[in-house]
């Protein structure tokens, strides 16, 4: 016991520092005015993974985390699509997940938008388009924004789903 607390005192406080704020980025409140100017409430995403390996998901996971806080600026996830305004896909779209990705693309009100997340929701990735795969989630439902990255970090997601809203009319 005493043992690792020696190393812990020794060792000290191992983390990150807090993420330094662009110049001219939008502060929660305009962030929350903007949603309100095009939605009339909170952003809605519904996400689908399409056949990824997880990697994605993790950094979208995070996005909820105190140290990004998503849900403190009015952006929130829903379970289901009837609810949802955006929809972020992972992975490249496997032969077997085509239909549901449809359906619930389908099922979203209009409105939509369709952000695709990571280098396999963009272009396949390392999975390509094959026998299993239809490769890009362009290539199954339109796609309003790409996020790339393998995986993307959660400043990038954020930044990518600000990037749909701001192209759908609102002032981020």
């Amino acid at each position: 016991m005493f043992t690792i607390l020696s190393r812990m005192i020794h060792t000290g406080i191992l983390t990150e520092p807090l993420p330094t704020v662009a110049v001219g980025a939008p502060s929660t409140e305009a962030l929350q005015r903007s949603l309100w100017k095009v939605l009339g409430r909170a952003l809605c995403i519904r996400h689908v993974d399409a056949g990824s390996c997880n990697g994605c998901e993790l950094e979208i996971q995070a996005l909820n985390n105190p140290y990004y806080n998503i849900e403190g600026t009015g952006i929130k996830f829903v379970a289901s699509p009837r609810h949802a305004d955006l929809l972020l896909v992972t992975g490249p779209v496997s032969v077997n997940m085509e239909g549901a990705l449809r359906r619930t693309y389908d099922a979203i009100p209009d409105p939509k938008l369709v952000v695709a997340v990571g280098d396999c929701g963009a272009c396949g990735g390392i999975f390509g388009q094959s026998y299993a795969s239809w490769g890009s989630i362009a290539n199954v439902i339109p796609v309003n924004h790409t996020v790339t990255g393998c995986p993307p970090t959660p400043a990038a997601l954020l930044a990518g789903i600000l990037q749909a809203i701001a192209a759908s009319g609102a002032e981020v």
